[in-house]
């Protein structure tokens, strides 16, 4: 098992992430351009949205304005695009995953990143990735999760031209306290990170 934080600070660059534990959730995003920099989260009645900080320069909204953390009953759908609607909106996890795929934002092609909590503590990760011009869609079911415990997945491996996609299975790290988080992301290229410990949610937005 590895320290989250240890992963976090010697990476400047894994862009999206989701940490799901056993009483909590992470979800950060992090930009390189002055379009994805200039977002914040923003609560909303079932979860929390991407919202541009300083609409003056908000260029393309496509890829970077979504929900990334909705309810589903009593479950919590959590993802790094607009694929969480579409989850919500079927009422299933791999329904909605099985209808989309990675993002077209070539040469990048950045994978989906999905999560769903149940109310029994079981849980599911999921990403859909470019590979040799097809999408693979991925998905690692778990029955729980120890305390401390959690499984780790982000859209990239690091920093890159193009960004190389994670690879391999959701990462077994210990779970720090959402400062500790918060902390150990780039400075320069961190944006926001909501964290859910227990039903108590926090947001964290570099712009304010």
């Amino acid at each position: 098992m590895q320290n989250l934080v240890d992963i976090l600070e010697n990476n400047p660059y894994p862009g999206r992430g989701i940490v799901v534990g056993k009483d909590r959730v992470y979800y950060w995003i992090m930009g390189r351009s002055v379009n994805s920099r200039n977002r914040i989260f923003v609560e909303t009645e079932d979860g929390i949205r991407t919202e541009a900080y300083d609409p003056a320069l908000l260029a393309d909204p496509s890829l970077i304005i979504y929900h990334p953390v909705r309810t589903m009953g009593d479950a919590l759908v959590v993802t790094n695009g607009d694929q969480t609607d579409t989850i919500v909106e079927k009422g299933s996890f791999r329904d909605g995953c099985m209808a989309r795929e990675y993002e077209p934002d070539a040469p990048n092609f950045t994978p989906r990143i999905s999560a769903i909590i149940n109310g029994d503590g079981t849980f599911e990760l999921s990403i859909l990735k470019h590979v040799d011009g097809r999408c693979v869609r991925e998905f690692f079911a778990y029955e729980g999760v120890d305390e401390g415990c959690g499984y780790f997945i982000s859209t990239y491996q690091g920093d890159g031209n193009p960004l190389p996609t994670f690879a391999g299975e959701p990462i077994p790290v210990t779970m720090p306290e959402p400062d500790a988080v918060w902390a150990a992301l780039n400075d320069d290229n961190k944006v926001s990170l909501y964290t859910n410990v227990a039903g108590e949610v926090k947001i964290f937005n570099k712009h304010e």
